[in-house]
């Protein structure tokens, strides 16, 4: 709910997973409390970059968004506008590769930990219910991630692990770091998305922008706070920056938190105004 409340969760769930590679690395740099970093002047003096290019998706959010960057201005923070990563827009397709391969093999491996009475036991499985249930529940959209993903090999094919290295290269070293270490910057902002929207059966999703695949594909922290409103949507400014930098992420996001106060309780109202 808060900046806080994520600070102690974040403590909580510090832990080494035997699943979760990720979590064995031994340069990992975790704390047990992660609410030391909370500091409401934490913007004094920091530097923050604009990743400007996640911007000009929907021109009420981008007005909301620039007036918090001004305030931040105000509470002693150094902008930098724009810091834009330089392989922007560049893995996209290496990083659809990666979730083709591991959707396929998480799933397959969740499955088999349903034991023999499970219904269903492989992607393929699922595939074939689907095909078998079509009428039911596939009336409106197919099923096209499952048939993309199932025509995937283990996570030891060369194709997977070169699309592993170049997304997190370009995402990682040759993005955030590179443009961090050019600007000399403590985070990069961007708009979380736009407003949220109905989706419908003909339409389906709609892509209102995002700015989390950097730091998703870098495997590095991302941190959204609340920064207004559309219309009554909650519009959100995300907070990303280096491999453990959630301290620093944390200390900024909490004060931009202090300094906006922009987090009103959800009413969920039937209909917007």
């Amino acid at each position: 709910r808060t900046v806080r409340d994520a600070a102690i969760l974040l403590g909580a769930l510090t832990a080494q997973d035997s699943h979760d590679p990720a979590t064995a690395v031994k340069a990992r740099k975790v704390h047990a409390d992660y609410t030391q970093f909370l500091d409401a002047h934490g913007l004094r003096g920091a530097r923050i970059g604009v990743a400007r290019k996640f911007f000009g998706r929907n021109r009420l959010a981008d007005q909301i968004l620039q007036k918090t960057i001004e305030a931040m201005k105000t509470a002693g923070a150094t902008i930098v506008d724009p810091a834009d990563l330089p392989t922007h827009n560049k893995f996209g397709g290496a990083e659809g590769d990666i979730l083709n391969y591991e959707f396929k093999t998480d799933l397959n491996a969740y499955l088999a930990t349903l034991g023999p009475n499970a219904p269903v036991k492989s992607i393929s499985d699922v595939i074939a219910f689907n095909n078998a249930h079509a009428h039911r529940v596939l009336p409106y959209f197919g099923q096209e991630e499952f048939l993309e993903a199932e025509q995937r090999g283990p996570l030891t094919e060369e194709k997977y692990l070169k699309a592993l290295e170049t997304a997190k290269r370009l995402a990682g070293a040759e993005g955030i770091d590179a443009v961090m270490d050019k600007y000399q910057l403590d985070a990069l902002i961007a708009p979380t998305a736009g407003p949220a929207h109905v989706t419908d059966y003909i339409h389906g999703d709609r892509d209102t922008g995002g700015s989390s695949s950097p730091a998703a594909v870098a495997g590095y922290p991302n941190i959204t706070v609340p920064a207004g409103f559309v219309h009554e949507l909650p519009i959100g400014l995300s907070f990303f920056g280096r491999a453990w930098s959630e301290p620093v992420l944390l200390k900024l996001a909490y004060a931009f938190e202090q300094l906006t106060r922009a987090r009103k309780p959800p009413r969920f109202l039937p209909t917007l105004p």
